[in-house]
């Protein structure tokens, strides 16, 4: 049997396995109730073949009976009675009368099983005055009847049982149906990340039972999953409550710190080299550490779930004005636009996609080296608007989660100085908070952003 032809459920093969298991039983109680039958119907026909033996004066014929008696007078009479309708009495020819003869090795009565030549199997039995032979064929007949009584009743029954064998095993089943479904439910609960209520629990958990132990046992462990599932989010609320409290407070130190610097590098006063420098060092990392506040305030905002703004915004325009930008910031890469005639509109908030396309394009300036050619479309398709970002760039590896937090390419893409790996991470949450997805294939030679939002009308 191939593997594509075996049953596959358990329902299928408890029922397949009753079935065979019954024909097997049926089996063997018919072949025990034909041998059975079959020995009696032997002895009973010996029995009748041993009434029809004695001298010729007790001369007796029934249907079928052969017989051969020995005269005083020394002559041998050999006849054959037909069968109904029939009822005649017909002679024996010699070679079945030489077949015949064969059990005179015995005359003690008991018979035995001769192959007579036109006329089939008998049982033949002697004595010293006659041989006598019943035929076969009427024990035959009866044990074909019986076989094929016997193998219609098989099949019936196994059928039978089939059919009542498959509600007995569904109504027995149906506890590990319902765990399925629990399980099932379980498995489409987004657990990865925000609140979880997990109070899915299986109902048959009766400990008396094999079923029982296993909804126990399931139930046990959704309860531990729901556990953990809440300590992780407590977790993660307290890292985000701080990360926004921390990202808040350091944003006034570093916009004195950024105060002074500026103040330092515009007094009319001559400060020697050393301190300039030192100062404008100050002044570079302190924007820098403030675009870090910035971007991790806005992380936590949006982890915490507050509403960013819904408004039409002019998609075209937006790509056109953030392209130009990026043409200024990175003179030594090929910006080139693929924009629809019409313009395209979407629903959301302007300075967040703004951000979303700024970000895309300074990972493609960053991470590129010069000559790179950076192309920006975008496309509407099947009532979504995809805003694509494509370079032909060196490819990002296969092992970098780009959107996660803080993640940072190899040597394979160069880093620039000042890279913090939190772009890209808030083009994602930016764009699942607009209700979009991001995605991103690359290859050596082609790495492509596809946004997806929705549209709207202007």
């Amino acid at each position: 049997m191939s593997s594509s032809r075996r049953p596959r459920t358990l329902r299928a093969k408890l029922v397949t396995g009753q079935a065979l298991l019954l024909a097997l039983l049926l089996t063997a109680i018919g072949l025990i109730a034909v041998v059975a039958l079959r020995e009696y119907l032997m002895r009973d026909l010996d029995r009748q073949v041993s009434t029809y033996l004695g001298p010729p004066s007790m001369k007796r014929l029934g249907p079928g009976l052969v017989r051969i008696d020995s005269n005083p007078d020394g002559s041998v009479d050999a006849v054959y009675a037909t069968p109904p309708p029939d009822r005649d009495i017909q002679r024996l020819s010699a070679d079945q009368i030489d077949a015949l003869k064969a059990v005179l090795t015995d005359t003690s009565g008991h018979a035995r099983t001769i192959t007579v030549p036109g006329l089939g199997d008998y049982r033949v039995a002697a004595d010293p005055h006659s041989i006598v032979g019943l035929p076969v064929k009427r024990v035959t007949d009866v044990l074909w009847q019986m076989s094929l009584l016997m193998v219609a009743l098989a099949i019936a029954g196994v059928c039978a049982a089939i059919l009542v064998g498959r509600q007995i095993v569904r109504r027995m089943l149906r506890p590990l149906d319902d765990m399925a479904a629990t399980a099932t439910r379980v498995a489409e609960i987004p657990l990865h990340e925000g609140e979880v209520a997990l109070a899915e629990r299986v109902q048959d958990t009766d400990p008396d039972t094999e079923v029982g132990k296993v909804g126990l046992a399931l139930n046990h462990m959704l309860g531990h999953v729901d556990d953990a599932l809440k300590a992780r989010h407590a977790s993660e609320t307290r890292v985000r409550q701080f990360v926004a409290d921390a990202s808040h407070e350091l944003r006034t130190p570093l916009a004195a710190i950024r105060g002074y610097a500026e103040l330092t590098r515009r007094t009319d006063e001559e400060l020697p080299d050393t301190v300039r420098h030192a100062m404008g060092r100050v002044e570079s990392e302190a924007k820098r550490m403030t675009s870090l506040v910035e971007d991790l305030l806005l992380l936590a905002r949006i982890d915490a779930g507050r509403p960013l703004e819904s408004r039409p915004v002019d998609l075209s325009r937006l790509v056109i004005d953030v392209v130009g930008d990026a043409r200024i910031a990175g003179r030594d890469h090929n910006w080139k636009l693929e924009l629809p005639e019409e313009p395209v509109t979407v629903r959301g908030d302007v300075q967040r996609l703004h951000q979303v396309l700024g970000n895309l394009l300074s990972n493609a300036r960053t991470h590129t080296p010069p000559g790179t050619t950076v192309v920006t479309g975008v496309n509407v398709h099947n009532g979504h608007v995809e805003l694509t970002v494509t370079d032909d760039g060196p490819g990002i590896p296969d092992s970098l989660e780009v959107f996660e937090r803080f993640a940072r390419g190899d040597s394979s893409r160069s880093r620039a100085a000042g890279s913090t790996g939190l772009g890209l991470s808030i083009v994602s949450a930016v764009v699942s908070a607009h209700g979009g997805s991001v995605a991103v294939d690359s290859e050596p030679g082609r790495t492509r952003f596809t946004v997806r939002l929705g549209r709207t009308s202007a």
